[in-house]
């Protein structure tokens, strides 16, 4: 299988995850208005299977080192297969309930709350699991992109207000959501081999781990997604009939586009993280909220109407994460 060999490799590894992590939702942003989160998120986890079992077979079967996917399912024990099995079951209800809390209270209570605590949450426990990295560099990082995530938050108070729901509600499921978000990443990295290069004996590569977590997405989907679907927390319900009989080829497209660019995010941070750490690995990638927000910024123009308003706590934010990138970065290095 395909293994990176060199620190600075996985770091550019762990960039893609966070530009892949922070870029997906631009497709369902190119959906039609009328098409729901919930359809559109069965095209999402369909991609995302599809996507990892195309990893498997590629650069998961592929080089002179590891083990290759086919025979790694095989080997596989029964407790790994149900802990990265579990992390895509718990990853799917946070990422449904952060859309929805988004709904119900906006985008500047919800994700500073959810992907502030995920970081936080995330990176505490892998590093007590796995504590490589310079601890110091690490947590200091942390509470700068965390700072930065809250100056994003800031500036989108800036905007003309629009109306929302029961932010008190949104705020219980932003922090529900964020809770469960820190916890997936802990339990596909404990699925895992130790040892890339000779691979233990029922643990699975970072490819096969990757393929399981999909699985748990796609078949909680009917359960989670279905609730979404029939009782939303706002909005209106849709149904099965709405998927196969309102969109076009297009629409359905675009949703396992998004599910292709977040599954070759999370993969790249697995096969990152031997290198770079477990918690490097998963606190650049949850940096991704700055890249969604460049995204909002200098393409949708989500801040036009209140430029002036929002300048500097958008510049405070790009400055406070990137420098909290590099000390991340340097945390391995120092």
């Amino acid at each position: 299988m395909y293994i990176v060999d060199s620190y600075s490799a996985a770091v550019l590894f762990c960039i893609i995850t966070m530009i892949g992590w922070g870029s997906w939702i631009n497709t369902l942003k190119l959906t039609p208005k009328n098409w729901s989160f919930s359809l559109y998120y069965w095209d999402y986890s369909i991609g995302l299977v599809i996507t990892s079992l195309l990893f498997g077979i590629t650069l998961g079967s592929n080089g002179e080192n590891g083990r290759d996917f086919i025979t790694d399912l095989t080997l596989a024990n029964p407790e790994a297969l149900l802990a990265a099995f579990l992390g895509g079951v718990i990853f799917n209800l946070s990422n449904l309930l952060i859309v929805a809390a988004t709904a119900i209270a906006g985008m500047a209570v919800a994700f500073p709350i959810a992907v502030g605590l995920a970081l936080v949450i995330g990176v505490v426990v892998n590093y007590m699991a796995d504590p490589l990295g310079n601890p110091y560099l690490l947590f200091l990082g942390l509470l700068l992109v965390v700072l930065a995530i809250l100056f994003n938050a800031k500036a989108y108070t800036k905007l003309p207000k629009t109306s929302h729901g029961n932010k008190k509600k949104g705020i219980i499921i932003s922090i529900l959501s964020g809770i469960l978000m820190g916890f997936f990443y802990r339990f596909v990295a404990d699925a895992m081999i130790s040892d890339f290069k000779a691979p233990e004996i029922g643990l699975l590569t970072p490819y096969t781990a990757m393929f399981i977590f999909t699985l748990g997405i796609f078949i909680s989907n009917f359960v989670f997604n279905s609730w979404f679907m029939y009782k939303p927390l706002v909005g209106e319900p849709v149904s099965y009939k709405q998927y196969f009989s309102t969109a076009s080829l297009k629409t359905h497209i675009m949703g396992i586009l998004g599910g292709l660019i977040w599954c070759t995010a999370m993969e790249f941070s697995l096969i990152a993280s031997e290198k770079a750490g477990y918690a490097i690995s998963y606190g650049l990638g949850q940096g991704a909220t700055m890249i969604s927000a460049a995204w909002g910024v200098f393409i949708w123009k989500e801040f036009a109407t209140a430029k002036k308003k929002t300048a500097p706590w958008l510049t405070a934010m790009f400055g406070f994460f990137i420098i909290g990138l590099i000390l991340i970065i340097l945390a391995r290095i120092i």
